[in-house]
């Protein structure tokens, strides 16, 4: 995991996050998704410095992975260490939405 990944994890994992459940690193279909919730139907994808040589990559997996029925949601590294609460928060209404 990338040392942003690894800081999000920290607060996703255990159901840290009012009880949802993720995983890292999850396969679903042909590509594996750095953090997935079941519960919600939902993908949080960290995007570093490489990804925007990918953008066009970036966009078909997101996609696809809305064609069968996820939610996905991208978060720069940037804003992981530098608005983590407001990255939480994010996710956390994405999750309560979804039920």
């Amino acid at each position: 995991m990338t040392p942003a990944e690894k800081k999000l994890w920290q607060c996703l994992r255990a159901d840290r996050l009012e009880g949802y459940h993720f995983r890292r690193q999850q396969i679903i279909g042909r590509y594996i998704v750095d953090f997935f919730c079941y519960q919600a139907d939902l993908v949080v994808e960290l995007d570093g410095a490489v990804h925007l040589e990918q953008v066009d990559y970036d966009e078909e997996r997101t996609r696809w992975l809305e064609s069968v029925g996820l939610k996905v949601l991208r978060f720069s590294n940037r804003e992981v260490f530098g608005e983590l609460e407001t990255v939480l928060g994010v996710i956390w209404e994405a999750c309560r939405a979804a039920r």
